[in-house]
């Protein structure tokens, strides 16, 4: 396509902040709807965005409860496939045993509520759906292929209990085995296993962590890899969290021990936040985004307890005896697991899900306490 007509497929990237600007701070990086490349300035969006054409394969990463990075992401997909018809979308999001479902999808086969029910969305991860639809549309909208890139849950907790050695090579779901990870990716990940100590508690022993997240960056990347191979003038667009790719760690990592180096790693920045921090390397290309909501208390008042989120589920800190919760059985040191038969991990979505709960209905939860896994139920009063 014409170069001079990149700046009108933009406009739906450079309109993100709907509302006017805010006053930032003197620190903040710049106003929403700015590129950059960390340790070097500001592009423009045609300096941005034009040269992404010509790569193999472009991440784009997520924060996954945030409404402002899915909605550029589907503005960078709606760009890209403009700028390259030929592409495909890999999603973390799904495990690979349920790419039939995303190949009907696609065709035209099956109905929103089909979809998710035969993708398994509920199990397999459980977020707002709302966040996603719009890029699952566009992808049938556009007849794209869409990718499942990841493994089950189920797998990568295997690998994290009990260490990659331990499972066989047959029952990896095809993976291989992951490249070795740079000094400063295991530092990052040491990082995160010290902050959360309940997985040590829980018996998670640190060296398992960093090779589950290993696996997973390299069944993510392996999938992007095969589809390229098989497909080798498309570009390839991978969906995933941001910290699977910054630094140039994670899958790009393991993209280069599969000999793919013309890969692009994209990812948001919240605008109010300084930049000037970040070291050339972090991402290829920033996005100013408007700043994060402010995110929920994590007092659940209608349901009588205090959460906080944890790498295992969320922690009940605090139980008002006489609450809901209490009543049902929760107690001081348990972790929320599943919530209406689904996974759940974030403040946002047990305040989304509870205030959705009409009176006089029941929610069951699945929470771990200790080694144990045991069901409530939760009781609204017929009349709040």
């Amino acid at each position: 396509m014409r170069l001079a007509t990149l700046p009108l497929l933009l406009s739906g990237l450079l309109a993100l902040p709907a509302l006017a600007a805010p006053e930032l701070p003197d620190t903040a990086c710049g106003q929403p709807g700015q590129w950059f490349v960390p340790g070097a300035g500001k592009l423009t969006p045609r300096e941005a965005l034009a040269p992404l054409a010509g790569r193999e394969m472009v991440l784009l990463g997520e924060t996954h409860d945030s409404e402002n990075d899915h909605r550029w992401q589907l503005a960078m997909l709606t760009t890209l496939h403009a700028l390259h018809p030929e592409m495909a979308i890999g999603f973390e999001m799904f495990p690979r045993r349920v790419q039939p479902a995303l190949d009907r999808w696609v065709r035209g086969e099956l109905s929103e509520a089909a979809f998710l029910d035969q993708a398994d969305w509920d199990h397999a991860w459980g977020m707002d759906t709302g966040l996603y639809l719009p890029l699952f549309r566009f992808a049938r909208d556009q007849h794209l292929p869409m990718l499942a890139l990841n493994v089950d849950s189920s797998l990568v907790k295997r690998v994290a209990a009990s260490g990659l050695a331990a499972i066989a090579p047959a029952e990896r779901d095809g993976v291989g085995n992951p490249a070795a990870i740079s000094a400063e990716y295991r530092a990052e990940l040491d990082a995160i296993y010290e902050a959360h100590a309940l997985m040590s508690q829980n018996g998670m022993r640190r060296e398992n962590f960093i090779q589950a997240q290993q696996f997973k960056d390299r069944a993510m990347a392996e999938a992007l890899d095969g589809y390229r191979r098989g497909h080798p003038g498309a570009l390839v667009v991978g969906i995933m969290g941001a910290g699977h790719l910054r630094g140039g760690h994670g899958v790009p990592g393991q993209l280069r021990d599969l000999g793919r180096r013309n890969v692009a790693a994209l990812a948001t920045w919240p605008a109010d936040l300084a930049c000037d921090h970040l070291d050339a390397g972090y991402a290829d290309l920033l996005f100013l985004v408007p700043a994060a909501a402010a995110q929920p208390d994590n007092r659940m008042e209608r349901l009588g307890v205090s959460l906080r989120e944890s790498p295992l589920g969320l922690l009940v800190e605090q139980v008002v005896a006489s609450g809901p919760g209490g009543l049902a059985g929760l107690r001081q040191g348990d972790v929320i697991v599943q919530a209406a038969g689904r996974p759940i991990s974030k403040i946002l979505s047990a305040h989304i899900l509870v205030q959705r709960q009409p009176a006089g209905t029941w929610l069951p939860l699945r929470v771990r306490r200790g080694a144990d896994l045991v069901d409530l139920v939760v009781r609204f009063p017929a009349e709040e």
